[in-house]
């Protein structure tokens, strides 16, 4: 059996499609996404599934490429050829992922199953390629018992009654916005710029007040500082913030032109050079929005290729710049408060979150505070080859819902990865190869090869199945990000 056809005794338990099968993702077009000219991959990737009937527009932005059982954005199954059709009017078009899980549960396992609402409830996490061309707005995800809340009061805007803890994992230079700075950096910020201290509305008394007493405060007292100096900024008279980030966003682009042309000697500013272009940035990309001051409360990462950053429930964030893949727990809930034409919540925002902070390392210099590399940090981490197979990379952050893979398999070589206890989807983002489905010894007959054709493509794997990955590139590593859960 191979490239994707079936014979008559497929595998019984996991349906007429067997363990493993192509499937036809979502994209969605949002205003931030990279333009399709300007190298947007969700475009790329798009156009590797020709049943998605995807037509390309350079001048559009695609931002989000959804896999998963969502219903927002449901995937379909591409049936193999030669197998039978599931429905009972002999087709095998357009069958929803999610329906079909429903109807044959040995693909999701018993164990995930069970514990994450049984065979109807679909997979418990989402998986997403995201292309960003300008910053998404200043959000936080809700925990389950606010989601749940959210949901009752507001089922338009929250779509579901989830959380969403979620992991960023760079496939191109990212930069984003990551929990927030030390309260020393942000009383400190507010003292040296005059326009960030009028919307805040604190006096040089008052800010001399919390400077003093910074060193003696305990960490509840510290949080308890930073709601205030947040709420303060995020509910801050409309005309005021537009008048302050305007005149802010020209001082800071007046210096920068000065230093470009070397012209005459810039007025000296109180930030670095990174950072000043950074308002500037998103000035021009949401003119005069409190989202922009933001930048003096928020930690800004950057990520390389790799690099991985998890976001927990109750987190303020922020995506910039940069191409990723994106896990999440099954959920669109999103909480918005500022760069953003969407709908604001600042109220709910401003309530919801920990105001957990987090120190910085490295030159200590503004505009490259780093966070800590260790997984249950609730933020940036590097992750190792442990206990993987070889050319395997492990990012499991700290919840249930799932974990991720990324696989490099030189030219020539392959893979295998064990079976998993749960269901997993499998993105090709790098080379051509074949996905192998490796049966026991008793069902040897059936295995079953697909052709990993271009990157964009994307595959399930039931549970309890072995696979095997084969790179068919010629001097081209094959490379794949597979999440999946294990309970």
């Amino acid at each position: 059996m191979s490239n994707g056809k079936l014979e008559d005794n497929h595998g019984s338990s996991y349906g007429p499609f067997g363990p493993i099968f192509q499937l036809i993702p979502g994209v969605q077009s949002y205003d931030w996404g990279k333009l399709a000219d300007d190298g947007s991959l969700v475009a790329q990737y798009a156009g590797a599934t020709k049943e998605l009937d995807f037509k390309c527009a350079g001048d559009r932005p695609y931002a989000e490429l959804w896999i998963g059982t969502h219903p927002t954005l449901p995937s379909s199954i591409i049936a193999p050829t030669g197998a039978p059709a599931p429905t009972s009017n002999g087709t095998t078009e357009h069958i929803s992922l999610a329906s079909y899980l429903s109807q044959h549960p040995a693909l999701l396992g018993k164990a995930v199953s069970d514990r994450f609402g049984g065979p109807s409830s679909g997979l418990p996490f989402l998986f997403k390629i995201l292309s960003i061309g300008k910053a998404l707005s200043i959000q936080a995800h809700p925990d389950k018992t606010l989601a749940e809340r959210l949901h009752a009061e507001k089922p338009k805007s929250y779509k579901d009654a989830n959380h969403k803890p979620e992991m960023t994992i760079a496939l191109t230079d990212f930069r984003g916005f990551c929990g927030f700075r030390p309260l020393p950096d942000i009383v400190d910020f507010i003292q040296k710029i005059p326009e960030l201290r009028s919307v805040v509305g604190l006096s040089e008394t008052e800010l001399a007040s919390l400077s003093s007493k910074a060193p003696q405060q305990k960490p509840d007292e510290e949080k308890a500082v930073l709601k205030d100096l947040f709420a303060k900024l995020m509910k801050a008279r409309e005309s005021d913030v537009k008048t302050q980030v305007t005149s802010l966003s020209q001082r800071y682009d007046s210096y920068l032109q000065q230093r470009k042309t070397g012209g005459k000697a810039a007025e000296p500013i109180e930030v670095s050079t990174v950072l000043a272009q950074l308002v500037v940035k998103l000035n021009q990309q949401y003119p005069a929005d409190v989202g922009v001051l933001c930048t003096f409360f928020l930690n800004v990462i950057d990520l390389r290729p790799g690099e991985a950053m998890f976001l927990q429930a109750n987190e303020p964030h922020a995506y910039i710049e940069g191409d990723i893949v994106e896990c999440m727990a099954a959920s669109d809930n999103v909480v918005r408060a500022g760069l953003t034409p969407k709908e604001r919540d600042v109220d709910v925002l401003v309530d919801m979150l920990t105001y957990e902070m987090v120190s910085s390392r490295g030159d200590g210099s503004q505009d490259e505070k780093k966070l800590d590399a260790i997984v249950d940090s609730g933020h940036k981490y590097e992750v190792k080859n442990t206990k993987a197979e070889p050319g395997t990379t492990i990012y499991d952050p700290p919840i249930e819902e799932f974990t991720v893979l990324k696989t490099v398999v030189a030219a020539g070589k392959e893979v295998r990865h064990r079976a998993l206890n749960g269901p997993s989807i499998l993105l090709v983002t790098e080379g051509k190869g074949d996905l192998t489905w490796l049966p026991s010894e008793e069902t040897a007959s059936q295995r079953r090869t697909l052709t990993l054709e271009q990157p964009g493509q994307v595959f399930f794997v039931g549970a309890d199945s072995a696979i095997e990955l084969r790179s068919r590139g010629q001097g081209e590593d094959l490379v794949v990000f597979r999440a999946f859960v294990e309970v």
